[in-house]
């Protein structure tokens, strides 16, 4: 795989797209991807992520630029510039329960219809909600979730696009990988192939779509 220049890969992904971007508190986010999405003006995306950390930092960046149309998340306690915008109706958010989120997304990587949780069950979660009663206990179906694109970092790439991760900066990444229709990932190292040991690679060659530069 020939790695494309950031501001190609950037390119592809139009206005309104559905993102699922990488990281918690911006550790594990593609911090460069989300940066040329604001230089190249980008906007009205639904984005799912754990958060949207916080002003000025990963995925709070785009909210700052107001380029953010509706956020899936799990909280955003920590970004009150995201609490303002859903406030004033400018951006609509979406909280799901952390656990919640992270089954949809895997279930819409494994091809999936949804999950069954007990999490929201006779709260405001159940609103608008299946609910279903498996051996006399009482579950809510949740729908699977897929995006457009994935927007992903990790530690280590290879040159087919081997993918390695580094602690808990892996989070979300792998999962989101297998849940959209393109992967552009950004490494913090390319490496020549054979460097990543096979027993290590989390994220295999075959679900990366595009890997950027490190110019």
């Amino acid at each position: 795989m020939k790695p494309i220049p950031l501001e190609e890969a950037v390119a592809m992904i139009p206005d309104g797209a559905s993102l699922m971007i990488g990281g918690f508190m911006g550790v594990g986010t593609p911090h460069r991807v989300i940066d040329e999405l604001i230089r190249q003006g980008k906007r009205g995306f639904t984005v799912y992520g754990n958060d949207t950390a916080r002003p000025g930092v990963g995925i709070g960046r785009l909210i700052t630029a107001k380029a953010i149309g509706k956020a899936v998340v799990s909280h955003i306690g920590l970004n009150p510039e995201t609490q303002q915008q859903m406030l004033a109706g400018e951006t609509e958010v979406e909280l799901v329960p952390q656990g919640t989120l992270i089954e949809r997304i895997r279930a819409g990587g494994f091809g999936l219809g949804g999950i069954l949780t007990p999490t929201g069950v006779g709260t405001v979660v159940e609103e608008g909600k299946q609910r279903l009663t498996v051996d006399g206990k009482d579950f809510l179906l949740e729908t699977a979730l897929r995006a457009d694109f994935a927007l992903v970092n990790c530690s280590l790439a290879d040159y087919l696009g081997n993918l390695a991760y580094a602690l808990t900066a892996r989070n979300f990444n792998p999962v989101m990988a297998m849940a959209t229709d393109t992967v552009i990932v950004e490494a913090n190292h390319i490496v020549p192939v054979g460097v990543i040991p096979p027993d290590q690679v989390v994220t295999p060659a075959p679900l990366v779509d595009y890997l950027v530069t490190n110019d």
